[in-house]
């Protein structure tokens, strides 16, 4: 009999994957004495209980909404809110020296279905990520990291990266971006999925093998609104009303 709490437990326990570099060296100079002291003050003394909730770590990978061709890697640091919905934050690696990239919030089908048709424009469904393998739980033993991906085959992601490492930008500048997921074969860089895949000892091939017992269903309507000419990205402005939360397509 399976154990439910194991699946909870599990990703507190695995390490999983610590030899992804940052893309970028950042800008500034290096941390003087004083810092480092107090930084090693405040990591013993500070309680710092919002981090510790983000307890699941997912690597997959994300395209800018309105050009496929430009794709990176992405280490997803996951806490779970509630049945229904997730939050991640994002990293251009998974090493100590590793730079947020941007959020993403991840919702079950129940509240997705909730959603106006103008802001189900801004998410992704998960199902091929899942399915073809892509998206992995580093670490975690085979039989738990396949009870996770069969919850979030189902979900919604809407995510924005704010830090374009992938760009070689040594600082978090310009406007952040609307990113979604893959959808069908023949639409991710084949490099990011061997070089993924070596770096972090996995097999994509292996895991899409393992996972054809998961239900393939369609995404619901609205999301993936790019592959109708759906184009959604955020501007900057310097309208009086640009605090709005507006999109433009």
């Amino acid at each position: 009999m399976k154990k439910p709490w194991l699946i909870l437990v599990l990703p507190l326990l695995s390490c999983g994957g610590g030899n992804t570099n940052s893309n970028v060296k950042a800008d500034g100079s290096e941390k003087t004495s004083r810092d480092k002291i107090l930084g090693v003050g405040a990591k013993i003394i500070q309680a710092k209980q919002p981090l510790q909730a983000f307890n699941t770590y997912l690597n997959g990978f994300h395209f800018y909404n309105g050009n496929i061709n430009a794709q990176m890697e992405a280490h997803h640091y996951t806490a779970q809110l509630n049945e229904d919905l997730y939050q991640a934050i994002i990293f251009d690696g998974n090493g100590a020296d590793a730079k947020i990239m941007g959020v993403e919030y991840i919702i079950t089908e129940k509240l997705f279905k909730q959603l106006s048709m103008q802001e189900k424009l801004l998410w992704h469904s998960h199902v091929y990520e899942v399915k073809s393998g892509e998206l992995i739980a580093p670490g975690l033993p085979d039989a738990a990291e396949h009870e996770l991906m069969k919850k979030l085959a189902t979900t919604y992601g809407k995510t924005i990266h704010t830090w374009h490492t992938d760009q070689n930008l040594t600082l978090p500048v310009g406007s952040p971006m609307l990113m979604m997921g893959f959808t069908k074969d023949g639409q991710i860089n084949k490099r990011l999925l061997t070089e993924r895949d070596k770096r972090l000892k996995v097999s994509t091939r292996k895991k899409r093998e393992r996972r054809k017992d998961i239900p393939s269903q369609k995404a619901m309507a609205g999301a993936n609104a790019w592959q109708e000419g759906q184009i959604r990205q955020f501007v900057i402005s310097n309208k009086p009303d640009s605090a709005m939360h507006k999109h433009t397509q």
